[in-house]
């Protein structure tokens, strides 16, 4: 295992007393890492001028097919105006399909159409790339350590967010 300056090989209590140095090179890498993990879609939706909020969107339409636009909301954690932008332009384009609650007509379920799954086939291929990539050469310790570490970095309600996708879907 390579040393990469923040404790990766020390035990687990001292890990409890890192550093601000260890910290800031912690918060460096994950800026680097998402920067790495973000740079394949980028390049994807650059060429059809969509932008993350579109990739992220597809990606929980895709994870949950027919969630309503109030929980891709609360899953993105954007404002109403910026989700109806960013889903007027998926739909209209023909990647998103809007269909109108059974129980409750001022609902709206959402579901990608096969042109949808394609993109969100070809963007989630290159960063599982990148993960498998990094996985394997991290090693499967390291691997259950990174999930420990981004699921505390996550707010309660997200975690029982994440928590409610993985027992759906996982």
């Amino acid at each position: 295992m390579r040393d990469t300056g923040m404790g990766a090989g020390l035990g687990g209590e001292s890990l409890l007393f890192l550093t601000d140095e260890q910290l800031r090179q912690g918060i460096e890498a994950m800026f680097f890492a998402y920067r790495g993990f973000t740079a394949d879609p980028d390049r994807i939706l650059a060429d059809m001028a969509y932008g993350r909020a579109h990739h992220r969107a597809v990606h929980f339409i895709n994870r949950a097919p027919g969630t309503t636009v109030n929980n891709l909301l609360n899953i993105l954690g954007v404002t109403k105006q910026s989700l109806n932008r960013v889903l007027r332009t998926l739909i209209a384009d023909g990647l998103v399909e809007s269909r109108v609650g059974q129980n409750d007509k001022r609902e709206r379920h959402l579901y990608l159409t096969e042109a949808g799954r394609a993109l969100e086939q070809q963007l989630s291929d290159a960063q599982r790339a990148r993960m498998r990539a990094a996985f394997r050469e991290a090693g499967p310790d390291a691997v259950g350590g990174f999930r420990r570490v981004l699921e505390a970095m996550m707010d309660p309600e997200m975690r029982r967010a994440y928590a409610r996708l993985k027992e759906n879907g996982a």
